[in-house]
């Protein structure tokens, strides 16, 4: 059962906003109005520096493409990973849903339910838990 939530992203035009209806899970980009460049989380664009940014909704479905487990600050393991983006960023995050050694490259990943990747820390799980079925 998926919810829907309103998003209101700012126009071109002073004083008037849009509003976008998004599914309840997904990421909140921008992209540069200049040279059409997508990003999260930047206040310049990372190609050209343009600070005209305009917000779009993802789906947020990502592969990861690098993963190390990490045990800093805290006395437990978590998952840190390197996720690409279909609209062609890169972003490290964490990555729950299995133990932290057993996130693998190639892993696809979605946002995690109830989350608001705007608020702090993003944090993804795995989309098919069963693992590599090519290493058997």
């Amino acid at each position: 059962m998926s919810e829907t939530a309103t998003h209101t992203a700012p126009t071109a035009t002073p004083g008037h906003t849009q509003t976008v209806e998004t599914q309840g899970t997904g990421l909140t980009i921008q992209r540069c109005r200049w040279c059409g460049t997508a990003s999260f989380r930047r206040l310049l664009c990372p190609v050209c520096a343009s600070s005209d940014l305009q917000r779009e909704h993802s789906a947020g479905i990502g592969v990861v493409v690098q993963s190390s487990v990490v045990n800093r600050y805290t006395g437990t393991a978590r998952n840190e990973s390197l996720v690409r983006f279909p609209e062609g960023f890169v972003y490290r995050c964490r990555v729950v849903g299995a133990a932290p050694n057993l996130v693998w490259i190639g892993a696809r990943v979605r946002p995690v339910a109830g989350s608001h990747p705007d608020a702090g820390e993003v944090v993804f799980e795995l989309c098919d838990t069963g693992g590599r079925t090519d290493w058997q």
